[in-house]
């Protein structure tokens, strides 16, 4: 397993903003006060944001009706699994967090500011979005420079792969405590802004889709208007 923890995140207003699911035209026009109060959380809440990846990636053993054997006995299972990565050669497994201070900021001020630590909540969600954006970029990169292609980034929790099996499918295989998190009975992460992915690699993937397509709810991916 790899520890990765030199991050340039990219991330401003907007995307704060989106990750409320909400327009950030719309706000602007009608609610600058709540704008300035994302704005004022942004500020606040960067300095507090400690991003950290963790990867692993597998080489492809087997490949039969739902379900992809890797290297170890470990295995993915499901047709959101078979579809993205039936293709690929190995798989790279993701876990992406920024950490406990941010979250622990905005439950602080909570209780005297609500607006703004719900602001500060929904700049924790933007910069994992901006994590996990950057972690797959640079694992693209990656695969581009050896002559590969990668797949759609894969969460437990899309259409056609729960949370469970996918995050037991998933921590089997790596140590979640290598970046400071837990998993609850519940499957829940702490700190709660942390997010796991699975991406194929290979010579031959293909690209199906949008991650917006296998989302629960897909009028409000911010993957759609980012």
């Amino acid at each position: 397993m790899t520890v990765h923890r030199d991050w340039e995140l990219h991330y401003g207003v907007d995307d704060v903003l989106r990750s409320q699911a909400a327009d950030p035209d719309s706000i602007r026009a009608r609610r600058p006060r709540l704008v300035a109060i994302t704005d004022e959380a942004l500020e606040r809440g960067r300095s507090l944001v400690e991003p950290l990846v963790l990867t692993h990636k597998f080489a492809v053993k087997s490949i039969r009706h739902n379900r992809i054997t890797i290297e170890g006995g470990g295995h993915f299972t499901g047709p959101l699994i078979t579809e993205h990565l039936g293709g690929a050669e190995s798989i790279m497994v993701m876990l992406c967090t920024i950490g406990d201070k941010l979250g622990w900021e905005a439950t602080a001020e909570s209780a005297s500011n609500l607006s703004l630590g719900f602001a500060l909540d929904a700049v924790g969600s933007a910069a994992v979005h901006a994590l996990s954006a950057a972690a797959c970029n640079a694992i693209e990169r990656q695969a581009a420079a050896t002559g590969l292609q990668t797949s759609l980034p894969l969460s437990p929790g899309m259409k056609g792969w729960g949370v469970d099996p996918g995050q037991h499918e998933i921590f089997s295989l790596i140590d979640p405590a290598e970046v400071g998190v837990t998993v609850m009975p519940t499957l829940e992460m702490h700190p709660l802004k942390s997010v796991t992915a699975v991406i194929g690699v290979g010579a031959e993937i293909a690209i199906k889709g949008a991650i917006c397509d296998y989302r629960p709810l897909d009028d409000t991916c911010r993957h759609k208007i980012a």
